[in-house]
């Protein structure tokens, strides 16, 4: 063999050696992106994941429109959470917490229901406010003006029980005023008043000023001055034996965040 051919053989095991390591180099790459690109971090979770849960939110009358919004804007925000609101008195809600009934939420419309349960109850946070309003046929046949108007015995009245949360805020302020109204029935929620009312079968009655908003094509609302009204408080608390604590937990803390305020205060509700 002539070292001139020997000279050509080692040029060209060099030059193939200097090729073949970058091209390692970038194999070594791709493959370490490629491992990466494909596999979740540690610590990650990913949607199919995600920690699910269906809560059960005993929830007062008055906040059947604004919470059905409500729920609807969470579950879309929190995929795998679904919210079931069962609504009725405040008195009736405490009555199912004292007996065991499986829920997770409870939020009362005043928080004399609320401390009744206290025992089975995380502190609980108010949410919202409300105030009373004077509701009457569309168009206020019988023009009611203020509550004194309350007290004429050709007027149809109802209110609501005097357990009821509403019943209890509507003697206040007509004991605070003096005046005297014989309600030709008395309601074991505040939706039903205002059903009573829509429905003709009475001329008027006290209720929320968030009810008759959402009636406002049926009833006409007479404002009450804040000097003779009373301020209504809604309180919401997780339940001790929820199964679904840490969920049942967000849900009450969203309820206070902006987006959870906006929506209560859009329907008319009045800031903690």
């Amino acid at each position: 063999m002539s070292p001139a051919f020997t000279r050509r053989r080692t040029a060209a095991a060099v030059l193939t050696a200097a090729l073949l390591v970058p091209l390692a180099a970038c194999s070594s790459g791709d493959d370490t992106k490629k491992d990466t690109a494909g596999s979740t971090p540690s610590g990650s979770a990913s949607a199919s994941t995600a920690p699910q849960a269906n809560l059960t939110v005993l929830a007062a009358a008055s906040l059947t429109d604004v919470f059905k919004t409500a729920g609807a804007a969470y579950e879309k925000a929190h995929p795998g959470t679904k919210v079931t609101f069962s609504f009725a008195g405040s008195q009736e809600l405490v009555a199912q917490v004292s007996q065991g009934s499986p829920a997770d939420v409870l939020v009362t419309a005043d928080t004399k229901s609320m401390d009744k349960v206290k025992a089975d109850t995380s502190t609980p946070a108010i949410i919202a406010k409300n105030r009373l309003v004077i509701a009457t046929g569309e168009g206020n046949p019988f023009k009611v003006d203020d509550l004194k108007d309350l007290a004429d015995t050709k007027l149809k009245v109802v209110l609501a029980a005097p357990e009821v949360p509403a019943g209890k805020y509507s003697k206040q302020i007509l004991d605070k005023q003096g005046i005297t109204v014989k309600p030709v029935s008395q309601e074991p929620n505040v939706r039903a008043v205002l059903s009573k009312v829509e429905l003709g079968e009475a001329d008027a009655g006290l209720v929320y000023k968030t009810d008759a908003a959402s009636a406002a094509d049926k009833v006409d609302a007479v404002e009450i001055p804040d000097a003779q009204n009373a301020i209504a408080q809604y309180p919401a608390a997780t339940l001790k034996d929820s199964k679904n604590a840490e969920a049942a937990t967000a849900f009450v803390t969203w309820l206070s965040s902006p987006e959870g305020q906006k929506i209560l205060q859009d329907a008319g509700f009045q800031k903690p």
